[in-house]
This record gives structure tokens, sequence and C-alpha cells, in this order.
């Protein structure tokens, strides 16, 4: 992926419900101009949510999901319809795609209902309507259109975008940093590394670093101690991947101050007071607790994974106990979190602000303490005040007129 790329997470989340051959496919078409979805007069053949990232103008980057009918049938049905709700959690802006010769359905109110319930802007498209000789007054928030003739596709599409989320401009860091003054990146290229490019953390951080015009200095963590002294001025901060959290410590000056790419996006999607709570619990843990470790991403496990051999062995050390440990990745995440003592979960660069503020609000409502990645290793080395100092005059991934603040 090259750096200039909006990642899944940075996108507006688009999601077309609706009951089987109500026209969800037709008119995700026919929003995006191309066959992203099969369409067919037999019911139910969306089986699976189908997502799409593009550039939907006026609106700019987004990612549009069509997901199976409501009215799905059998076991497998149901699990069809599970998937399509499980959406709801990362979606940004919701369109229920009706027909319009029919009258609401008991389904399509009640969903109606959980977008009022869930604050989320939404629409209704009454598709089909080139089948109708009169048109009664739309519901609130309804239109008209026609996924065959593409009528009021265009007006639809411009009705999308006055609903995307007015948000000021976030940062992962750069509202903090001064202009000119260099910072340094630990980059740690090892078996679990992609070949050829970095991973996502580190490419958002150092593009945003560059578009800020602070210069960057990136190394390896053998190469720290050369890089911090071939610096004529100390870095201003250093971010380090935390796997390397320990060793790093060790070697950067005390009146340096250090985090890592994890804590940034805990900054980034305002979790970061959450996740040092959740953190405390990690020294309380007894043998049998139950403790969920949880990725945002899917990825080919290799020996030395983080998620299932380090991260563990880790917890194990730190608390003194043997938990039970369970894992999800991608979109899995647990219905039911009451039987959890812990979720451990990555930094969620992958998942949209929207989704990860979800399951944190999942975790506090079952009481169950979530602390992330980053900041679990910095608390487990015993270095987790110095990582989060740097953050705590401002933990929200403020607007860049706040720049600079540090002196």
């Amino acid at each position: 992926m090259s750096l200039h790329e909006t990642v899944s997470g940075e996108r507006v989340h688009i999601s077309f419900f609706g009951l089987r051959n109500a026209g969800k496919s037709s008119l995700i078409n026919a929003v995006t101009g191309q066959s992203l979805s099969v369409v067919s007069d037999t019911p139910g053949t969306t089986t699976d949510p189908v997502k799409k990232a593009m550039e939907l103008l006026p609106l700019g980057p987004v990612l549009l999901t069509d997901t199976p009918g409501l009215d799905d049938v059998g076991e497998l049905g149901g699990l069809r319809v599970q998937k399509a709700f499980e959406t709801l959690s990362r979606t940004d802006i919701a369109v229920l795609v009706t027909d319009a010769a029919e009258p609401l359905t008991d389904l399509e109110t009640q969903l109606l209902g959980r977008f009022r319930e869930k604050g989320l802007p939404h629409l209704i498209a009454l598709n089909k309507a080139d089948t109708l000789a009169a048109r009664p007054a739309p519901p609130e928030n309804g239109i008209y259109v026609s996924a065959l003739t593409g009528e009021n596709v265009q007006a639809f599409k411009e009705r999308l975008a006055a609903l995307a989320p007015k948000t000021p401009q976030k940062y992962l860091i750069a509202d903090l940093l001064v202009p000119g003054r260099p910072v340094l990146l630990v980059v740690p290229i090892d078996a679990a590394a992609p070949k050829g490019r970095l991973i996502l953390p580190q490419q958002q951080t150092l593009r945003e670093l560059l578009d800020a015009h602070i210069p960057t200095l990136v190394c390896q963590p053998r190469e720290l101690s050369g890089a911090l002294t071939m610096l004529n001025t100390p870095p201003q901060l250093v971010i380090t991947d935390s796997q390397v959290f320990g060793a790093v410590d060790r070697d950067v000056p005390p009146d340096i101050p250090l985090t890592s790419f994890s804590i940034l996006f805990a900054r980034y999607k305002g979790e970061l007071s959450a996740l040092r709570a959740g953190a405390e619990k990690l020294g309380s843990l007894k043998d049998a607790d139950r403790v969920l470790i949880a990725e945002g991403c899917s990825h080919h496990r290799q020996c030395g994974d983080i998620g299932t051999e380090k991260m563990p062995a880790w917890i194990k050390n730190a608390s003194g106990a043997s938990p039970a440990f369970e894992f999800c990745s991608g979109g899995e995440f647990p219905a039911d979190l009451s039987r959890y003592a812990l979720i451990v979960h990555c930094g969620g660069c992958m998942l949209n602000e929207t989704e990860m503020k979800s399951r944190m609000r999942r975790a506090e409502e079952a009481g169950v303490p979530i602390v992330n990645y980053g900041v679990a290793i910095a608390e487990m080395h015993g270095i987790l005040p110095r990582s989060t100092a740097f953050f705590d005059r401002d933990q929200g991934g403020g607007p860049a007129e706040h720049i600079p603040r540090f002196h």
C-alpha cells in the first residue's frame, strides 16, 4: 500500500441494509458506477457483507458495505443476519434500502429504531421509484431513487455527503510537536515485518510528520544509540514499536520523551485515559482468569507472533499467574464480554473510530477493563508513566492550531 492511499480505518463507513431483493446491491452498484455486488432476482444473493473502498464525490474516501438481507431464513440465514447487524458497530452512515411500492415492514421499522438508538445518521432509500404511478411524500430522511434508471442517484449521494460526521482534523502526534525539530522513529525489521514496506501505524505516523515539516530519522533498534549521537540536537520525541519498548527505554536518555506507535493510536481515537486505567488489571490477574486478546486485522500467524505468543508470555510473567487466553481477529469480537477478566486489544489501526469506540463501550458496559498492546507492554515494563507523560496535557488528537505545545 502506498503512503498516499486512505486506509479503511480513516474512511467514512457507509453501510446498506434492507430486506432481500429490496435492491441494496443494485443501488450500491449505481452509486459506485461498478458491479460491486452480484445482482439477481433470487432472494439472498448477497450472503456476506461485501465491502468496497472508493472515492465518492462529493464526500471523499469512503468504505461502502452491502449487507445480507435482514429477512434471510434458516440457520445459515440467521448467521448472515447476525453478520449484517454486526456491521452496525463500524457504520458511520446507515442506509435502509426499501421497495418504494411497499409499506415498511416490522423488520425495517425495527432497524430504523436501531439507527436512532445509536444516534446513527441515516437515509431511507425508497428504491424502484420508477415502478410507481404516484409518489406520496417520503418519510423523514427518505428519498425516492431508482437503481435501474439512475433517477435521483446523484441527489442520493449528495444527501449521503451531507450526513458525513463533521469532525475537526485529528492528528496522531503532529499537533504536540514543534515544526523543524527532529523526531526519531524506531522500526524493527524482523520476521513479522511485511516485505518491502512498513506496517500501517509506522506509515501513517511518518507521513503525518512529513506533512507537518518535522524532520524524521528512522532506524532499527540496534542503530538507536548511533542515531541519537548523530543528531546535533536531541529529538523532541522518540516513537518506537511496542515490541522493543524495554530495550529502547534503556537506550533513550530519560530527559528525551518516549512513546510508541500503539499509544499514538490510543490517543488518536480518544481512548488513552480508559486504556491506561485498564492496564492496572494486568498485575492482579489470577490463575484461570479469562483474557481476550483481540486484533482488528487478520494476518498469517508466524513463530513469535505478538498476539498469540509474545503477549500471553508477557502477561503471565507480569501477573505471576496462568490466565486462560482466547483470541479473535478481524471483524470478529465476542458478543458476550462478561466472561473475561481483561481484554487486551491491538492498536486498532485497521478499525475505524466508530468500531473501536463501540468495542470500548461494550467492554465498559460489561464491566471488563480493556487495554491496548502499547499501553499494556509499557505497563509490564514499568515505563507507562514515561511513555504517556507527553500526552498528559492533551489526550484528544487535537487540531493543528494547537501547535506548538512542547518546548
